[in-house]
């Protein structure tokens, strides 16, 4: 359970917005999206290997 204390006069805004980041931090939502359809374990790795290579693709540009 996400627990957000509110200080004493502190805007609902901001305590709304630090209720969202804690819930996003969770990954609940991304993982509920995911469950929505089944992917094949090969989907999956191919997919994992796609990312791997375009994040060090983007180092390499970095560097």
């Amino acid at each position: 359970m996400i627990v957000v204390p509110v200080k004493e006069g502190e805007n609902i805004e901001k305590a709304l917005k630090k209720f969202k980041r804690k819930f996003e931090k969770t990954g609940i939502i991304k993982e509920l999206r995911s469950r929505q359809q089944f992917d094949k374990p090969s989907v999956t790795k191919r997919l994992r290997k796609e990312h791997a290579v375009y994040v060090q693709k983007l180092q390499q540009v970095e560097d």
